[in-house]
């Protein structure tokens, strides 16, 4: 008999623990969930009253995320990641708080705080995460997954106005079949023109053990810039499990950066709303 039958038992969970884990590390790395029925209706929404045009948001939107890009030297924060599965091999659940330093172009830096509950999850799944997110950063892999027309087609399906705080809302739909770009609903500002949150899902699935994946970011403004305040992550496993993790993002601060440039496109003056400008005024 080979040594390795000699536990039965061993093999299929060392499996299961290994699809848990590159399930839930691939959660994170895509933006991912809009469920079937409303992307459907999204191909079929009727006109739009909007200020600006697709091709006009998406230009603004584009140059604007460039002026920041540019503009953000360096900032510091803190993250916390929740992680609870049900499922086999077992229930697990996790949590980690780490610190963060960026330094443009492509430097980030991790500390872990603290870690509690499952050590496979914090060893197989967070710390991965934070690998990865470094890896993540190269020139070739922004270029890959911009949120620009090189990589994705858009389509305007609303526009929700509000006194302080008005957004365009976009289908993307990727041009290419690639695991980490999305398809789904992004919500634009439509003052700062900066992604404020999304709903979408992967453009492909990249493994078998993976059902669907459902993933909401939600953006804030931190003096000049836009960075993430939380993720939301549900996964549910083929064969049955689910998981579902969440980050939260605080404790920002803008250690170094320039002013963001206050070029905007003549269509994007002409669309601001006169009240939005007096309202941002009297909140200074």
């Amino acid at each position: 008999m080979k040594l390795g039958n000699t536990h039965p038992g061993l093999s299929p969970t060392i499996k299961a623990q290994r699809r848990l884990a590159t399930l839930l590390t691939f959660a994170l790395l895509v933006v991912a969930s809009l469920p079937a029925h409303a992307q459907e209706t999204d191909r079929h929404s009727p006109p739009i009253n909007a200020p600006l045009t697709t091709e006009q948001v998406v230009k603004n939107m584009i140059m604007m995320n460039l002026e920041r890009t540019h503009a953000l030297h360096s900032y510091a924060g803190t993250r916390t990641y929740k992680l609870e599965y049900h499922g086999l091999p077992s229930n697990r659940n996790a949590e980690m708080v780490v610190d963060m330093k960026f330094r443009a172009p492509a430097t980030k830096e991790f500390s872990i705080r603290s870690a509690t509950g499952s050590n496979m999850v914090i060893e197989k799944v967070f710390k991965k995460l934070l690998e990865a997110e470094k890896e993540s950063l190269t020139e070739e892999t922004q270029r890959r997954t911009a949120l620009n027309n090189d990589n994705y087609e858009f389509r305007m399906v609303g526009y929700e106005s509000k006194p302080f705080d008005s957004t365009y809302v976009l289908f993307v739909e990727p041009k290419t079949s690639n695991k980490f770009l999305y398809r789904g609903r992004i919500w634009v500002d439509a003052k700062d023109f900066a992604v404020v949150r999304l709903q979408a899902e992967p453009s492909k699935n990249p493994s078998f053990w993976i059902k669907n994946s459902e993933i909401e970011h939600r953006y804030t403004k931190v003096n000049d810039f836009w960075l993430p305040t939380h993720n939301h992550t549900i996964t549910s496993i083929r064969l049955g499990g689910r998981a579902e993790l969440t980050i939260e993002y605080s404790n920002y601060k803008i250690t170094a950066a320039d002013a963001v440039g206050e070029s905007h496109t003549e269509e994007t003056a002409l669309a601001t709303d006169t009240s939005q400008l007096q309202n941002s005024r009297d909140q200074k």
